[in-house]
């Protein structure tokens, strides 16, 4: 399209973000590497550290050769620097070193490792705990038969080799999956026909499975750990659930306060390995795909890649996973078994409440029998008094002159009064309870 045409396009603008999830798919990617060569691996386990403190001994190294570092905030780098090649990787949890030199000695590849030309000084300086190192011997190999005891007792001190042809046949990758006494361990790659680049993904991929395998067998000693942890937790859990079968109404709250502070200490440890199991699955499926991407052939009295690891791993793994499922049950367990007696406890303060409730409405009509009572006497003693008073008068009026019988009027007055009374009683009550509603 001419240029004049794409000017003319008024795209709407990036979302912040689409740049760097665009080139994500670009990040780290793998070196280009020619045999004969000889690399130095370690991956430094660096959870809870910081960026700047991961990015600083790279920053160091690339200073003291005069090399432009990395800024701050760069999780990879690659660069040359004189008589080795430096890549650095920072991950959450860990951060991955390789060096390489060329060349590589025929008699013994391991002799002289990639490592040896870094400052040791710098070395003594990295922050974090060895949780891989490796040496890698990529060599020019040939096609036919491989004398693997041989290679078994002249380079890895007799152990027992892991290996297969890799990417059809193009390269073969021999291992014990040992660390060998100055630390490190070894893998010799026997290139046939890769290309540069195809080298250089093969070694990550090796690299990347020996890493990623370490970080996921993290959480087995975790899983060991809890496994009677979580047997005591459901040894109790089923003695208050035996419980909850007769318990009595007055011992509820106290079963209640036992659940609750069996979930808090379940709910706990949950917590603290949850982020530990959910990472060993997650590193576990990429050693499966990294395997995968091998491509293995198998060499004869040889175990592949895969059939070394799913014998090791695999079980692990399955440990890892069935703990925590257990955990996750238990959880679940223990707060059906505290709604259930929540409920209990519920229902056993509904009927306290409606006993109170009944008694209290006993109490208002025994108090509003006592206050008809009351009432009626109050209706006899203002009636008794206020007819005396016309009785008094009616006297009065007598001996005055005036024809006045004061019986005939106290008679007259005592349904008058009475009545009187009665209804202003009457009406004061609604009055206060007109004010009290």
């Amino acid at each position: 399209m001419p240029d004049t045409l794409l000017e003319r396009i008024a795209l709407p603008s990036d979302h912040p973000q689409r740049r760097e999830l665009n080139d994500e798919v670009h990040a780290r990617p793998p070196e280009a590497l020619r045999p004969p060569l000889r690399l130095s691996y370690m991956a430094l386990f660096s959870e809870g550290m910081s960026r700047e403190e991961g990015w600083r001994p790279i920053r160091d190294l690339c200073e003291r050769l005069d090399v432009e570092p990395p800024p701050l905030g760069s999780t990879y780098f690659s660069t040359d620097l004189g008589n080795f090649r430096v890549r650095w990787e920072q991950h959450t949890e860990f951060t991955r070193y390789l060096f390489s030199t060329p060349g590589a000695n025929e008699q013994d590849p391991f002799a002289e490792p990639a490592i040896a030309a870094v400052p040791p000084d710098w070395i003594a300086t990295l922050s974090g705990q060895v949780m891989t190192a490796t040496h890698v011997a990529l060599v020019s190999g040939k096609r036919g038969p491989l004398d693997t005891d041989g290679i078994a007792t002249k380079l890895f001190g007799g152990n027992v080799l892991v290996g297969s042809q890799l990417a059809d046949g193009a390269a073969t990758a021999l291992t014990d999956f040992r660390i060998h006494a100055d630390g490190f361990g070894r893998i010799l790659v026997l290139d046939r026909s890769t290309t540069h680049r195809q080298a250089g993904r093969m070694v990550q991929r090796l690299l990347e499975i020996d890493t990623y395998r370490m970080l996921a067998l993290l959480a087995f000693p975790v899983a060991r750990e809890l496994a009677p942890y979580l047997a005591a937790r459901e040894r109790e859990l089923a003695g208050i659930a035996a419980s909850l079968i007769d318990v009595a109404s007055e011992d509820e709250a106290e079963m209640l306060d036992r659940l609750t502070r069996l979930a808090a200490a379940i709910e706990s440890r949950e917590a603290d390995n949850l982020y530990r199991f959910s990472a060993a699955a997650a590193y576990y499926e990429l050693v499966q795909r990294r395997i995968e991407e091998l491509r293995e052939q198998r060499i004869e009295g040889l175990q592949t890649f895969r059939e070394f690891t799913e014998r090791r791993l695999a079980p692990a793994m399955n440990t890892c996973a069935a703990v925590a499922a257990r955990q996750e049950s238990l959880s679940l367990r223990v707060a059906r078994a505290t709604g259930l007696l929540s409920t209990r406890v519920d229902v056993t303060l509904e009927r306290q409440n409606q006993a109170v409730l009944e008694s209290m409405n006993r109490r208002v009509k025994i108090q509003l029998r006592l206050q008809t009572t009351v009432e009626g006497l109050s209706v006899a003693a203002l009636t008794y008094y206020v007819v005396g008073l016309v009785g008094y008068a009616a006297k009065g009026a007598k001996a005055a002159g005036l024809y006045v019988d004061p019986e005939l009027a106290m008679g007259v007055a005592v349904p008058i009064v009475a009545g009187l009374a009665a209804l202003g009683l009457r009406t004061i009550r609604r009055m206060v309870t007109r004010m009290a509603t």
